[in-house]
């Protein structure tokens, strides 16, 4: 059961069969034998790496568009009332605003492709749903799909029990991925996963070849939430997640893949995909802020930035920016210096990670694994208007909190606004999420994954201090021109 547990937390299958033990760099590994410190990437193509990301299957299905039709039936009472009276296509949408799905877009238009199927799934010609990179990492920018935009309405757990719940309301029999989510946390609040732990649970049970290993210890978990970083990142950094420990390469993103219906063989078979999933990564462009700047003060903002945080967060060339070229160093903040949330940090063991940087994930050594970071890397900040909320975490709803410490709210949640125009869930005034202090009558009538309390275990709001020594003038100019980034 422990086995079956750890390999379902993301796929929500497993228990199949898998070809034997095979040597990797038998029949995968063609870098250089030894001594070379960088590894030399394929080219790939950005247009097919987004296709293979939406429309290839890389996970097992979890359930079928008839269970997702029916999900309703298990939702709270004024909300399934509603959705008994609506047509078809109205319930449809209510369905992707409860659990954070957007509609999948072209590549080419930015537009919806017509196919209604959610860019957070792939849904195949039988109508069976299996989840993609873009469930975390692809969510919405003023009401418009947008892939690589950190996915701050995904609710992966409510999804996960309400489809359970469904089914046994409809007399139907819950299937793996429905027992398993009972047993491992997905995210206990909107826009967050578990998913480091997630990563932690498919590693211990693969050799460095990617085989299965055979292992049924269980693996150490320290359960917490994270938020996802934006994508449009990807291509200024040469390491992977917030304490950096990983370098940056197309085999590192197989890592969440690697549940047990997968073989060592088929993972390895699959490289060439991903460096063109890597490709497209790279490709990916901030969106710009589409509302008005007061460019005079954001002019200002640029020279605050400059002397208090582009050390740390890198530099922009932009029209408010005093800069004629970017730069980002990926500096990493101590902990004891930045001060926030460190269960992120502490969650990953040493040994964890230097099994990773053992594998064929890391080309056996060949991509550099720190093994005991000391903090967290400062992200680059373009596009941060767009990514709420902040911290990696996602304690801080808005830049304004970012920048006043003492103003975060303690317990909040998101302001639902449903059937809405396209800003109507955007804060322009703080910037970011618009949201509600939870405080008596509010929380009483919240359901549990709209609240978001930074008192409980790893979701501190607390650290990042330096924004205390500007002035009220200078967190106001900054905060205008972080809009230009």
């Amino acid at each position: 059961m422990i086995r079956l547990w750890c390999c379902l937390v993301l796929a929500g299958l497993c228990a199949s069969s898998c070809a034997g033990p095979v040597r990797a760099e038998e029949v995968a590994d063609q870098s250089p034998s030894s001594g070379d410190a960088k590894v030399q990437l394929v080219p790939g193509d950005a247009k097919l790496g987004y296709q293979l990301l939406t429309t290839k299957a890389y996970l097992p299905p979890v359930f079928t568009q008839a269970n997702m039709d029916e999900i309703w039936r298990a939702w709270p009472k004024e909300l399934r009332e509603r959705a008994a009276t609506v047509d078809p296509e109205t319930r449809r949408r209510i369905i992707f605003e409860r659990y954070g799905f957007t509609e999948r877009i072209g590549f080419d238009s930015g537009a919806p492709d017509g196919s209604g199927k959610p860019l957070q799934y792939v849904v195949d010609e039988s109508g069976r749903w299996s989840m993609n990179c873009l469930a975390c990492h692809g969510g919405s920018v003023m009401g418009r799909s947008y892939p690589g935009a950190p996915n701050n309405r995904f609710a992966f757990e409510l999804l996960a029990t309400e489809m359970r719940n469904s089914k046994l309301i409809r007399g139907k029999l819950p299937n793996q991925f429905d027992v398993g989510a009972t047993l491992m946390p997905l995210g206990k609040t909107r826009g967050t996963t578990n998913a480091i732990m997630f990563g932690v649970g498919l590693m211990h049970y693969r050799d460095e070849d990617l085989n299965l290993n055979g292992k049924l210890v269980p693996p150490a978990f320290v359960h917490h939430d994270v938020d996802a970083p934006p994508w449009w990142h990807f291509k200024k950094k040469s390491r992977l997640y917030i304490d950096g420990f990983a370098q940056k390469g197309h085999r590192g993103l197989l890592q969440f893949v690697m549940v047990e219906e997968n073989s060592g063989e088929q993972l390895r078979s699959w490289e060439q995909d991903f460096q063109h999933i890597y490709a497209y990564l790279n490709s990916i462009e901030a969106p710009k802020y589409p509302f008005k700047i007061d460019m005079e003060k954001a002019k200002l903002g640029a020279k605050v930035f400059q002397s208090h945080c582009a050390e740390c967060h890198g530099t922009y060339k932009t029209v408010a920016s005093l800069h004629k070229f970017e730069s980002y160093s990926e500096y990493r903040v101590a902990i004891e210096r930045v001060g926030t949330d460190p269960v992120r940090l502490e969650a990953l063991r040493p040994d964890g990670r230097a099994k990773y940087g053992r594998g064929w994930l890391s080309h056996y050594g060949r991509e550099e694994t720190i093994m005991e970071p000391d903090g967290y890397v400062a992200p680059p900040l373009d596009g941060v208007w767009a990514s709420p909320p902040y911290f990696h975490n996602g304690s801080v709803p808005t830049l304004w909190g970012v920048l006043n410490p003492k103003l975060r709210p303690t317990v909040w949640k998101h302001r639902i606004v449903l059937d809405g125009v396209a800003d109507e869930n955007f804060d322009r005034r703080e910037v970011g999420i618009l949201y509600d202090r939870v405080t008596g009558e509010v929380g009483q009538n919240a359901e549990p994954q709209e609240v978001f309390n930074t008192e409980k275990f790893g979701k501190s709001n607390q650290g990042h201090t330096f924004p205390e020594v500007l002035t009220l003038d200078e967190k106001r100019q900054v905060l205008e021109y972080l809009k230009t980034l």
